[in-house]
């Protein structure tokens, strides 16, 4: 048996991996910070690999209260997008021996999880527009409504890394006279000390300019929108619709609409709380799911992961605890 009244929680997105170590009394034993986690990439295996040094660097920190196995693991993983996914990286995962118990869901969970209340029916509906989108939701009964979110073939729009080539794919056509005008034109290619489309196309494309900096141009596509560029605006509108419309399709899948529940909302585009995209994104939520209470989260995901970790634990914590814990990350 592990040692009774500590977890581990995970959060691990594509670009960055955060594990903490807690106490049943809600103190933060360690933190640790890694790279990205990509098993569609390199497999289950190596990218549970990642995992092993920042438990290793917690369970250090903790000292003594670090040794041997935790009592759970909460797990809450980018790429975790498909049942089959889950259920093998929960035992490679569980394979390591890190916790007496294992539970692994996908990363938008944890978003979920920090917006909603301790010491309630855990109801409601979480969407992240970071580098992607994805929105999930929990019902009553356990039920939860999902998506995909592996890109367009699951029909997804949306997110930072979406709309940034989405913004190149107009800024080229409103140059070459295929599309409307639009100040992305000139914006995109300026912001890499270039004059014209075509150069920025040929700097991209030949690796110039790496492809990571590409994430550089969603930032520029709202400040374009802002000084009332309409081909950026339309971008930016289309991007609060599809918000919209995803908190309000999963609200009606678990039968929500019509009671006061949560819909939290994260990820770096949606934090940023451009007025453009903040303002319509909450019109529209009024229109769709009048009775829905928006909450735009800033707090890290690995709350989430760490208050999931804390529910189960067996006897369940007090509400001390689940405060201590949130302070910690205040």
């Amino acid at each position: 048996m592990g040692l009774t009244g500590t977890a581990l929680a995970i959060d691990a997105g594509n670009s960055k991996t955060d594990v903490a170590l807690v106490a049943a009394d809600g103190r933060v034993l360690g933190r640790a910070r890694g790279g990205g986690f990509q098993p569609p990439a390199v497999g289950p295996a190596r990218a549970v690999d990642v995992l092993a040094p920042l438990v290793a660097a917690v369970r250090a920190q903790a000292g003594p209260a670090g040794d041997g196995p935790a009592a759970h693991l909460s797990a809450f993983l980018a790429n975790a997008d498909l049942p089959v996914e889950v259920t093998r990286l929960t035992a490679e995962i569980a394979s390591r021996g890190w916790a007496d118990t294992v539970t692994v869901r996908n990363d938008t969970f944890a978003l979920l999880r920090a917006g909603l209340a301790d010491d309630a029916e855990q109801l409601g509906v979480a969407v992240v527009c970071g580098a992607g989108i994805n929105c999930v939701g929990l019902g009553r009964g356990g039920a939860t409504a999902r998506f995909p979110a592996i890109g367009r073939i699951s029909g997804d729009w949306g997110g930072g890394s979406f709309l940034a080539d989405e913004a190149l794919w107009h800024a080229a056509r409103a140059e070459d006279g295929r599309g409307a005008p639009s100040d992305l034109a000139r914006a995109l290619p300026a912001h890499f000390g270039l004059t014209t489309m075509p150069e920025l196309i040929e700097a991209l494309h030949l690796g110039r300019i790496p492809e990571a900096r590409r994430h550089e141009l969603a930032p520029l596509l709202f400040a374009v929108a802002a000084a009332g560029d309409d081909v950026a605006r339309a971008l930016v509108v289309r991007q609060a619709e599809e918000i919209a419309l995803l908190a309000a399709v999963a609200l009606r899948r678990l039968g929500l609409l019509s009671e006061p529940v949560p819909v939290i909302l994260g990820g770096g585009v949606l934090s940023a709380r451009h007025p453009l995209l903040h303002d319509h994104l909450l019109r529209l939520l009024t229109e769709r799911a009048p009775k829905a209470v928006p909450r735009l989260l800033t707090a890290p995901p690995v709350l989430g992961a760490a208050l999931d970790a804390l529910d189960h634990l067996s006897p369940r914590p007090p509400r001390e605890s689940y405060e201590r814990l949130r302070e910690g990350w205040a």
